[in-house]
């Protein structure tokens, strides 16, 4: 009876440490199964983290049904990320880390746009940044980061004055990771910051990369009139040539261009510039059809000229002026503005709706050229109407002058202000590209 109860024992231990085995088995089967899932998580959401950091944000929803400039370039947010992301459909958001850096700390700021040192008395205008509606921009523009991207390499600005606007505002804000050796960031050619009709080129000497910014209002070339021009004739813009500074633009590593503000018939007919066309001086061509011409031979010219595999290509679109009574020219005027807008969308201004023709969504879903499909668009013009309170107005003359003297400019920026929005929106197509460039097969 005992042996029976004793072999009983033995069996039933036998049979317990079976079943620990197995249940110890599954123990460790469910913990590996429940860390390779846990693993999996961790990587999607490290992927989702840095596609968002590198994409510009990417927050789906549903895409705006407004109209206005979100409409008509619509079809840059159907380019812009897998999720449908528009990075310039937003809101201005006031905060107080704002400005990035101050106008006294960098030397690569032209005299005009200097508004605080000029007696600007406010400072709410530098303390705004852009918010996209379904998208989280990086939070912060890091120069370090930008300048390591961009060792060995040139960014090229080309453009009218705003688009030096933008240049000087990208040189202080990437200045900021420069060296402290006063010779870390320097002209190579040694020319100063000034308004002037060339070019200038800055160096990083530590990251051996060019922040570049060369003149060319209209794209494309202005020079005498032929011979037997009319006698209205003064100049002409050949529409169907380059400026011949392009040359200099044409292995640039990233390009950012801009025209319009000198598409105005002040600026052309006004003034006795024509259009010529083929030869031929076109008398009767209006200002609106002569632009359209000439992005056909800036189209054509990225098309021959850019391998745009090797350079991000970057349109800036048109940057309203504001102001009231006037035009600035004739006495507008903008300096009571101190804060921004909100009050609607921007709808299409007839004075300035032909400049984003070239861009609209038909044109570059339905276009056969490589051009318009690699560009990328950046969209400034609806999240910049609303900031009327951003301009130089009376502060673009020197502490030493009486700003009442001069008229109100009301097309160009202060810095630090508006144009620094641009370049972090810049930022995040330049870490877009480069993404897709890293993860492409």
């Amino acid at each position: 009876m005992h042996a029976e109860t004793t072999t009983s024992k033995i069996c039933v231990d036998v049979a317990v440490k079976k079943w620990m085995k197995t249940v110890e088995k599954l123990v460790v089967l469910a913990c590996a199964a429940f860390a390779a899932s846990s693993l999996f998580l961790l990587c999607s959401l490290c992927f989702r983290f840095w596609e968002a950091v590198a994409g510009g944000a990417l927050v789906g929803g549903d895409r705006s049904q407004g109209w206005g400039v979100q409409e008509v370039l619509k079809g840059e947010e159907d380019r812009g990320g897998a999720d449908g992301c528009d990075l310039f459909d937003g809101k201005w958001v006031q905060d107080e880390s704002y400005p990035l850096y101050e106008s006294k700390n960098c030397a690569f700021i032209d005299e005009g746009f200097r508004c605080a040192e000029n007696g600007r008395p406010d400072r709410l205008y530098t303390q705004w940044r852009w918010q996209p509606a379904r998208c989280n921009l990086p939070r912060s523009f890091d120069a370090k980061l930008m300048l390591e991207k961009l060792r060995n390499r040139r960014l090229v600005f080309a453009g009218d004055s705003i688009g030096r606007n933008q240049w000087e505002s990208l040189l202080c804000m990437l200045s900021s990771a420069a060296s402290a050796n006063d010779d870390s960031v320097y002209e190579v050619n040694g020319k100063p910051i000034t308004k002037h009709k060339g070019f200038l080129i800055f160096r990083f000497r530590d990251y051996n990369c060019t922040v570049e910014y060369y003149r060319a209002p209209h794209l494309v070339l202005r020079s005498r009139p032929p011979p037997d021009a009319p006698s209205p004739v003064k100049s002409v813009l050949r529409l169907d040539v380059m400026d011949r500074k392009s040359a200099g633009w044409r292995d640039a590593d990233v390009l950012v261009v801009n025209t319009g503000h000198w598409w105005s018939h002040e600026k052309t007919i006004g003034s006795g510039c024509y259009f010529e066309e083929g030869g031929k001086v076109e008398l009767q061509m209006s200002v609106e059809s002569a632009y359209e011409r000439s992005m056909k031979t800036f189209l054509d010219w990225i098309d021959k000229e850019i391998n745009t595999s090797r350079t991000q290509v970057v349109f800036r679109t048109y940057s309203p002026a504001h102001s009231s009574k006037g035009d600035g020219k004739s006495g507008g005027k903008c300096h009571s503005e101190t804060v921004p807008d909100f009050r609607s969308s921007y709808s299409l201004s007839k004075s300035w709706s032909h400049f984003l023709n070239p861009f609209t969504e038909q044109r570059m879903q339905n276009s056969t050229r490589s051009a318009l499909k690699e560009i990328d668009v950046l969209n400034v013009t609806e999240m910049t109407a609303q900031r009327k309170d951003g301009h130089q107005s009376l502060y673009h003359v020197g502490p030493l002058s009486d700003a009442r003297l001069h008229k109100e400019d009301c097309s160009h920026w202060c810095l630090p202000g508006v144009p620094d929005a641009w370049n972090e929106l810049l930022y995040a197509l330049f870490l877009r590209r480069d993404f897709k460039a890293r993860v492409r097969p």
